[in-house]
């Protein structure tokens, strides 16, 4: 696991390195967990780092990278977490309105025995110069399910 976490980092740290039209977003989101966890799982809590580039008139693309987390209801339910590792659209309706979609894969680093799956976010909201704030769905399909969350987010771009 710490091959893979090391190798997303390098491959993250090289794009920023050789970038230079591109957008760097670190952020925050919160969720609620819906469908197949929602009766196991109570909140969702992540961070998120993007590299975006310019590719044509009002839309970017990029990569993106950062960690969710679901806590389990109860004691027995053990929490379960993902670091994904994503490609990243977002296209600009207007200059303040925009939505986006993430497809890529989810490693999952706990509990034991979570392999991961397959993630995909749509998401929709609002941006200005420095930050933005999005309403999105977030799904990761495991074996036997989906981990699945309406999330609220802030990104601040740098």
């Amino acid at each position: 696991m710490k091959k893979i976490i090391l190798t997303i980092v390098a491959v993250f740290a090289f794009g920023l390195a050789n970038a230079q039209d591109g957008k760097f977003k670190l952020g925050v989101n919160l969720g609620l967990p819906m469908g197949d966890i929602k009766d196991a799982y109570s909140f969702a809590i992540g961070v998120d780092a993007a590299y975006l580039w310019s590719v044509g008139d009002g839309f970017q693309a990029g990569v993106t990278t950062g960690y969710a987390h679901y806590m389990g209801k109860e004691d027995w339910i053990d929490d379960a977490g993902f670091v994904p590792v994503a490609g990243t659209a977002q296209y600009s309706f207007t200059d303040n309105f925009f939505g986006g979609l993430d497809l890529g894969y989810a490693l999952g680093v706990s509990p034991s025995g979570n392999d991961g799956g397959f993630l995909y976010q749509p998401k929709v909201g609002y941006q200005a110069e420095k930050y933005e704030v999005y309403a999105g769905y977030k799904g990761i399909s495991v074996d036997g399910g989906t981990f699945s969350s309406i999330n609220l987010g802030f990104n601040y771009k740098f």
